[in-house]
């Protein structure tokens, strides 16, 4: 048995203001392809289906095309997609009777049966193989919000949240092994921020209220043959473990992806245990620029856009550019002569970062667009300005938590 792992899409994405469906649609029939190339019986798409819990309609026929691409191309792949932190849990679960019926399952939310207890037929999705036999069972656990976790009866020495997960988790695996017969593979699947992962600048958060919330990759069964996460656009491994890993995002989401080795990860299995995992490179089809290299000064760096090459691209193929400027202090028009050195050039002006001294750097996030800066930098400049210093620890974590508390509300 053979899987395809992949995470955070994020189609319906905006870089700067700039649509990303190019891009999107070159990575699904990329993937469309490989998939028929690996003869794979099973694709997990691991949350962040969409960027925003109200993606536009072109994103929904994106989607909607590649389902129904690679269901008439590969009729006996599985396909099992769960919600992210992005996603709406409503919007995904509402087609899921339909798709379900073409061997597409798509978990948006936890599930409950009218006593409480876990809706785990809703969760445990079988995987066949070439023989059209159960090869596998796949854990469909989505992202998790704290209203999702029943801590009402924990031990209030434990950190609740932590151990709401570890219990749903416990529960979930209880099932798969009443269901596993010899020789059939129990796969892990979540969208959560993991102890030690690293997080990309500007792209995701530490999620279920900050850091302190991490969770220990000991909430995976050693029974477990392979772990499919996401959240972190970064392709990594947990906990130094080479089953339990992140796929990483198909495209760079912000300007300090551009160097990810963007990837999708084929995972073989012998019986219940795997046999190899293959990383394969997604080729990337819209460049990012960074001019200079290193943050120089106005008239170099306006030289510097000058010496760009004319080449024609149609607009959605123009590679996006941030410019870097040193200065001594705001720069008047600024943007406007920018915009005025790229005159006839085939980029996409993307974002442009002043850098100042360090007398100036304290102040610097007020000339910058709000899109440029996060909640985190915000409080943090905050409580500089009124304290005097850096916020403590467990005040961070309170700012996490309220940040966390609010977006799930929206």
């Amino acid at each position: 048995m053979k899987i395809i792992h992949t995470s955070d899409w994020h189609l319906g994405h905006q870089l700067h203001g700039y649509n990303r469906d190019y891009e999107h649609q070159a990575f699904l029939d990329w993937l469309a392809d490989e998939l028929e190339a690996q003869q794979a019986d099973a694709l997990l798409v691991a949350g962040d289906i969409f960027d925003t819990a109200n993606p536009p309609a072109s994103a929904w026929r994106m989607l909607y095309r590649f389902l129904a691409k690679v269901s008439k191309t590969l009729p006996n792949l599985d396909v099992v997609m769960i919600g992210g932190n992005h996603d709406s849990p409503s919007k995904l679960d509402a087609p899921h009777e339909l798709l379900k019926a073409f061997d597409l399952h798509m978990v948006g939310g936890i599930h409950r049966l009218d006593d409480g207890s876990l809706d785990v037929k809703r969760m445990l999705v079988p995987i066949t193989n070439k023989d059209k036999k159960t090869a596998a069972y796949v854990l469909a656990v989505p992202f998790l919000r704290s209203a999702d976790l029943r801590t009402d009866n924990l031990d209030e020495n434990d950190d609740r949240l932590i151990k709401g997960v570890e219990v749903l988790y416990s529960d979930m695996t209880q099932a798969a092994r009443e269901l596993l017969a010899s020789e059939q593979a129990m796969i892990g699947m979540g969208h959560a921020y993991m102890a030690s992962g690293q997080l990309s600048e500007m792209s995701e958060r530490r999620v279920l209220g900050g850091n302190q919330h991490a969770l220990p990759a000991s909430i995976f069964a050693d029974d477990m043959g392979y772990v499919a996460l996401g959240h972190l656009h970064l392709a990594q491994k947990v906990a130094k473990k080479e089953h339990v890993r992140y796929s990483g995002s198909p495209i760079p989401l912000s300007m300090s992806e551009r160097n990810y080795n963007h990837q999708i990860l084929a995972v073989e299995f012998n019986g219940s245990n795997v046999k190899a995992i293959e990383e394969i490179s997604i080729p990337r089809c819209v460049d990012m620029l960074k001019v200079p290299t290193k943050p120089a000064p106005l008239d170099e760096v306006l030289a510097a856009l000058k010496a760009l090459p004319d080449d024609e691209l149609p607009r959605e193929q123009q590679p996006f550019l941030e410019v870097h400027v040193l200065l001594d202090k705001p720069q008047a028009l600024l943007r406007e002569k920018v915009l005025q050195a790229l005159e006839g050039k085939s980029v996409r002006l993307a974002k442009i970062t002043p850098h100042y001294s360090q007398r100036e750097q304290q102040d610097s996030l007020q000339h910058r667009r709000l899109s440029e800066v996060s909640p985190q930098q915000v409080f943090a400049l905050s409580w500089n300005k009124k304290f005097d210093g850096e916020p403590t620890e467990a005040m961070a974590e309170a700012f996490e938590t309220l940040l966390t508390q609010v977006e799930e509300q929206e």
